[in-house]
């Protein structure tokens, strides 16, 4: 064939390819064409492009990736039928696809990991923090023979910030201060305060203020150390022995900021009773520690997606007694899943919900998905999304995909959920490009 005849050829060729994957997009049947496939070690995944043409395909690490279950690096095949990629060991590889044998047409890195499995929770857990150092929460005034003050307000501290040292002790309890202020006081000395406010350090001295009321020396704040709670186990890894749980921070209940971590437990818990959910009140379980109940595992990191720590054994109640396969965020779909919850007293039950989209992530985002709860029986107990059952894990296909996170105020129905991905980065159990702070002890 004459070379500017051929040439114009495979131009033509190559024009109607490309007409024909804007027409397939237009139609609701984009192909699919990643920059990136992602893995884990044993599952399998497949290229569905729909288009009937030859192409070459070919591997560069075929002990990594398998192609069509050949042992061959290269062959040719019709990119009508589904490509199938079947993952050997972690590593990555590169598949390169060529339109009749020259044209590159696409290159997909295959990122294959280490297998990893989990076990779904569900369980109603207790949760007890300790905050690393003192929180201050509010103001209040010293009533002294001149005036009513606030020595620490004066001094600039603010609602949310953290304070580490007085004088040089670094701060474990809330009873430490007082015995500290009481002294300064007597002696007529100052303190030295150091204090975090946004991850930044700063010193202040104050000298604290006689109260001719209460007959005791005050620094005109309101301070907290711990804070407990309820909420929902969401995986355990028992070949890690860490857990994640509740899907999103600790705040503290007036400031609203996040709970650095000092140390902290997860306990059993029951659930007792539940206030219903009603448009514009997102309800609550209502649930109790087990008396004399074990320590389920200890909380070591509070981050956007939830709390994390050590967990020897898989605590009792859960549906699942052997470890699932989990998701990437974009194996997720629209479309049926369950969620795994407690209702009452502590036995975790399966309820029906339909995930109504997914986002797009490339980067730890806390609102993924958008879940409603499809489940009759779930609905005429709780009336939809409850707080405590934030966490509750979500199956699709077999798969644990994310955790129940919020409900919509206005549509208790409805909530958003976070994909499991970035709570198993936050976990330290896979690797990513995790981007949420982790509040823990330093």
């Amino acid at each position: 064939m004459n070379p500017n005849l051929r040439s114009r050829f495979l131009g033509l060729l190559f024009a109607f390819f490309f007409c024909f994957l804007g027409t397939s997009a237009v139609e609701g049947h984009s192909p699919i064409l990643p920059d990136e496939l992602r893995m884990f070690q044993g599952q399998g995944a497949q290229i569905d492009l729909a288009i009937p043409v030859l192409a070459e395909v070919s591997v560069d690490r075929p002990d990594v990736v398998m192609l069509n279950d050949q042992p061959n690096s290269s062959m040719k095949v019709s990119l009508g039928s589904p490509l199938k990629l079947s993952s050997l060991s972690s590593g990555e590889a590169k598949l390169r696809m060529k339109l009749f044998g020259q044209i590159p047409l696409k290159t997909v890195k295959v990122n294959v990991m280490p297998d990893l499995k989990v076990i779904p929770g569900g369980q109603t857990i207790g949760v007890k923090v300790k905050s690393d150092g003192i929180l201050v929460v509010g103001h209040h005034l010293v009533n002294t023979d001149k005036a009513k003050i606030s020595p620490g307000e004066s001094a600039g501290i603010q609602p949310g910030d953290l304070i580490t040292h007085v004088n040089g002790s670094r701060l474990r309890d809330v009873h430490e201060v007082a015995s500290l202020v009481e002294q300064a006081g007597k002696d007529n000395k100052q303190l030295q305060v150091i204090y975090k406010r946004n991850n930044r350090k700063f010193t202040v001295s104050l000298t604290p203020a006689f109260d001719k009321q209460d007959k005791a020396w005050r620094l005109g704040l309101y301070i907290r150390d711990s804070a407990a709670g309820v909420g929902t186990l969401t995986f355990y890894a028992p070949n890690q022995g860490v857990y994640g749980a509740l899907g999103h921070v600790i705040t503290d209940m007036n400031t609203q900021t996040p709970i650095a971590v000092g140390s902290g437990q997860i306990l059993q818990s029951s659930v007792t009773s539940i206030s219903k959910s009603e448009s514009g009140d997102p309800g609550e379980k209502r649930a109790h520690f087990v008396k004399e109940g074990k320590t389920l595992g200890t909380i070591e990191r509070n981050t956007p997606f939830g709390i994390f720590g050590k967990m020897s054994e898989n605590p009792d109640y859960s549906v699942y007694k052997s470890p699932i396969p989990v998701a990437f965020s974009e194996e997720v779909k629209e479309g049926p899943a369950e969620i795994l919850t407690v209702v009452e007293g502590q036995q975790v039950e399966r309820f029906k919900v339909e995930i109504a989209h997914v986002s797009k992530q490339s980067a730890p985002q806390t609102k993924g998905l958008v879940i409603r709860i499809i489940d009759p029986r779930l609905v005429e107990k709780t009336g939809g999304i409850v707080q405590g059952m934030s966490g509750s894990p979500i199956i699709q296909n077999g798969k644990l995909i994310g955790a129940v996170t919020h409900v919509f105020v206005n549509d208790p129905r409805s909530g958003y959920g976070c994909f499991i991905e970035w709570m198993l980065q936050d976990a330290g159990i896979l690797k990513g490009n995790a981007t949420s702070t982790n509040l823990k002890a330093s």
